[in-house]
Parts: structure tokens; sequence; C-alpha cells
């Protein structure tokens, strides 16, 4: 009994040693990113090595680098790129403007600002069911709101998404409108922290506004920029929703993006190695963007310093 007592005594002192407290505190953390995150990376990077389908019982066989391979000479994951890159490169730019815009107005105080702020924000709450929902909705041929503003003008029906490069626009403008608040924040945040001084020495010196934009305003929001510019390129580049909801990648195939041929791979036509291979090397552009990103970020404080 008094062994039992002792090696209970000692485990609970060992539990309760101040060194070790930080550790087993983390513990539980760190055990449900490994079962959630970590683990099923681990698994889906050793299946892209093997020739494996989740709808047959086969036995995987190991193919090295076999679907890397067919990833990269595959001419259906190119074109799927470039509609991407197409998308995201549309969607970014029109989010900058439009965020950029909308700071600008929010910087100076007005009358019912927060609650028209507020109302500017909504769309980023939102889920991306609903906006492709709503969107989808909105470019209906015969009830939708863009059919019924355009029949004003004109009496043949408009169908938006029925060409691919009104696809294309009406996907752009769907994933702008829920992300540009994204944008205004950042770019607000670096108006406000432009200290009043400086424009008031500028005002003094009458320097014009397009010189004082871009000697005073431009360098506090250049960073910004730059970080809303990484985060929404990585963003769209995944989009899959809006895109599924809206169009299901048609017509044909002209805005099917990789996230949705990603998707198709996997799930409708269960190449579960191949579409695995291809998740990691889309993973792989997402850490060549961040890299580049993070490179030009400290090219810049060194030119500074």
């Amino acid at each position: 009994m008094a062994d039992t007592a002792s090696t209970k005594g000692g485990f609970g002192a060992w539990l309760l040693d101040p060194k070790r407290r930080g550790a087993l505190l983390v513990t539980p953390a760190i055990l449900i990113l490994f079962v959630m995150n970590i683990f099923p990376l681990l698994w889906s990077f050793g299946l892209s090595f093997f020739n494996y389908k989740a709808s047959s019982q086969r036995v995987p066989r190991f193919k090295g680098l076999d679907n890397y391979g067919d990833v990269l000479t595959d001419e259906k994951v190119w074109e799927r790129f470039q509609t991407t890159a197409i998308i995201v490169s549309s969607s970014v730019l029109l989010q900058l403007i439009v965020g950029f815009l909308l700071a600008l107005l929010f910087a100076k105080a007005f009358p019912m600002r927060r609650i028209v702020l507020m109302l500017v924000l909504t769309p980023m709450m939102l889920s991306f069911v609903s906006v492709g929902v709503f969107f989808k909705l909105f470019y209906e041929p015969t009830f939708g709101v863009v059919s019924y503003v355009l029949n004003m003008f004109t009496s043949e029906p408009f169908v938006m998404l029925g060409s691919p490069q009104g696809a294309i626009i009406g996907i752009v403008i769907a994933d702008a409108w829920m992300w540009s608040p994204f944008v205004m924040l950042l770019v607000l945040a670096g108006l406000v922290s432009v200290p009043k001084y400086l424009y008031e020495a500028a005002e003094i010196d009458r320097a014009s506004k397009w010189r004082t934009f871009r000697t005073i305003t431009f360098p506090y929001i250049k960073s910004l920029l730059l970080l809303a510019v990484l985060f929404r390129t990585i963003e769209t580049f995944k989009l899959f929703d809006i895109v599924y909801i809206i169009t299901e990648g048609g017509p044909g195939s002209s805005t099917e993006t990789i996230a949705v041929y990603l998707y198709r791979t996997a799930f409708q036509f269960f190449k579960t190695s191949q579409s695995s291979a291809l998740a990691y090397f889309v993973l792989f552009i997402v850490i060549v963007l961040t890299n580049l990103y993070l490179y030009s970020v400290n090219r810049r404080a060194e030119e500074v310093n």
C-alpha cells in the first residue's frame, strides 16, 4: 500500500511539475492537429505514389512518380490552370480596385458611416454556397435581376452564363463582390495609420494630390496591398464552391478551374492516386507563390534599410 501511494504521489508530482505543465497543456491540441491535418496529409502523399482507386477493392500497386508524370503531361490539367489563371488575375485585380476605392471612401467620416460599413462588410460574412446560389439566381435568364434590367433595352433574353466569356465574368464578379471588403479592411488599416502631420506638411508645401498619394499614402499601404494580393491569390487559386454552384465548370469546360477538375478526378472518376498527386502539385504552386511574396517583402525591407 505504501509503495502504491508513493507511486501515485510520484506520478502526481510529475504531472504537477511546472516544467512539464506547458507540454501537457499543448499535447491535446497537438494530437488533434496530427489526427485531423498531419496524418491525412501524409496518407494522401503516400497514396500519390500508388495506383489506387477509392471505388476499387484491389490492393494498391506502387507506381513511383508515374502519377506526377501523368499530371504534368496531361493537357487538360494545363488547360484548367490557364482558366484558373484568368479567373485569379481578373478577380484579384477587380478586388484590389474596388477595395482600394472603398477604403478611400471610408477613410473619411460621413453621416451613417458605421451602418454603411457594416452593410459593405456583409458579403464577406456569407458562406460560399450562399453567394453562389445568389448569383446563380441573379444570372438566371428568365427571372434573374441582370436579365430583367437588360431586357429593358433589348427584346432578346440575356443568357450571361451561356458563353465562356460571360460565365468567367459572372464568376469574377461574384468572387470580387464577396472579397473586396477584405481588401478594403487591409487598405483602410494602412490609411488610418498615416500620421496627419504628414498631410498637413504636404498642404503647407502645396503638394498636389497625386504627389501626396505617391509619397505619403502609398508607402503606408504598399505592404498591406501586397499582403492582400498574396491572400486573395492563394484563396482564389483554390476557388471551387462559387464556380461549381454557378456554372459547374461549364459551358463545356470553359470555367472548370483546377479545384473543380481536382474534385471531379477524385470524387467522380475515383482516380484517387492521380488526384492526390495533382493536389500536391497545386500545394507546391501555392508554396512557390508564398515564397515569392516573402522574397519581395524581404527585398523591399533590405532596400529601405
